[in-house]
């Protein structure tokens, strides 16, 4: 009886949270600017505070200002994309080619925002253990087919982004399609264990939590209207998308929609 009313309740409620104005989102998907090394595979970028990437840049966050944002995050922890963001407005934090500087900031202050939302979350990946399961089991083969399927993937960012503009580059990177090819590396490390022994499977698990605790900190300080551009690594894009595109009282936008091509 005490479900049932707690269930009638909440049905109570539910037109009222329907009637609320949804939460808009894009998750533009970056690759990291500042060359940190600390993926699987690194995309090679040259300097973006060269004057020509510096105009290409102020054109994305141009372009993606049309979308009117009223909130930005960015892929630093909260109290460390607060207080830079506070020295970037007041014109004292030290030239950075971060992505979040360059796009989140850039853009945050170009939408008039006196806050940017730092939502990351550092969990464990535990490939090394699946990399041991694999040697020993006779699926090395296989794990170095997928290693040179993802340096084949960011070749070819590496090509796209030493012939177009970062714009253009940023474009390629948010193709829907695109996305859900290079989220098929953490699916496929199911493959990888066995019985009682699923080093994959913690793998798999491991990148999903860390992901959806991300999602989580936006979706705790957002409010019903908001219009967000997540800025984040490109390899984040598909489960951030996945966990705002069926949140209720969230709706997904396309980056490419906004993007310079």
């Amino acid at each position: 009886m005490k479900l049932a009313a707690a269930l009638a309740a909440l049905f109570a409620l539910s037109p009222c949270v329907a009637a609320e104005a949804p939460v808009t989102v894009m998750v533009v998907g970056v690759f990291h600017m500042s060359n940190p090394g600390h993926d699987m595979h690194n995309v090679a970028a040259d300097d973006v505070l060269a004057p020509k990437r510096q105009d290409e840049i102020a054109a994305v966050a141009e372009a993606l200002n049309r979308f009117k944002p009223t909130l930005v995050a960015v892929e630093w922890p909260a109290d460390k994309a607060d207080q830079r963001y506070g020295q970037y407005r007041a014109g004292t934090l030290p030239p950075s080619r971060d992505e979040s500087v360059q796009i989140g900031f850039r853009l945050a202050a170009k939408a008039g925002l006196d806050h940017v939302a730092g939502i990351d979350v550092l969990t464990d990946f535990p490939y090394e253990a699946v990399d041991a399961y694999a040697k020993a089991h006779g699926q090395k083969a296989f794990l170095d087919g997928l290693w040179k399927d993802g340096q084949a993937r960011v070749d070819a960012i590496n090509a796209t982004l030493t012939s177009h503009t970062i714009g253009a580059t940023l474009h390629f990177l948010n193709e829907p399609e695109r996305i859900a090819r290079d989220h098929d590396f953490y699916r496929t490390m199911l493959r990888v264990g066995g019985g009682n022994e699923q080093p994959g499977v913690a793998l798999l698990t491991a990148w999903y939590d860390r992901n959806f605790r991300i999602c989580a900190n936006l979706v705790q300080q957002a409010k019903p209207g908001d219009r967000v551009v997540v800025v984040y690594g490109a390899g984040h894009a598909f489960l951030l998308r996945q966990c705002f595109a069926e949140l209720p009282g969230y709706r997904l936008v396309e980056a490419d929609d906004f993007l310079p091509q």
